[in-house]
């Protein structure tokens, strides 16, 4: 998928698996220019998503839902993926 894209397809994976109250998405791939693990094409991304479906989750199983929502855009389009999941309560 062209690179200008993928934020988007991004923000509808997530928005239909977790239903966010708030999301922010960052493309970072520019960071990462030269790096050996963006040779691929595929990019570095950064999410900070709040989402009452993370009630009762830990951090690793909340990682889990959203490498979940993501599906296989985890492994044609993304390369690396900074996850911030909170649930509304501790978003404030």
């Amino acid at each position: 998928m062209p690179r200008e894209q993928r934020v988007g397809a991004i923000r509808a994976a997530l928005e239909a698996a977790l239903a966010p109250v708030s999301l922010e998405i960052e493309d970072e791939s520019h960071r990462h220019a030269g790096h050996a693990g963006a040779a691929d094409g595929r990019g570095h991304f950064r999410v900070d998503v709040v989402s009452e479906a993370f009630a009762g989750l830990g951090p690793i199983a909340r990682h889990r839902a959203v490498y979940a929502a993501l599906g296989d855009l985890m492994t044609t389009d993304i390369h690396a993926l900074s996850i911030r999941a909170r649930t509304p309560a501790e978003a404030g």
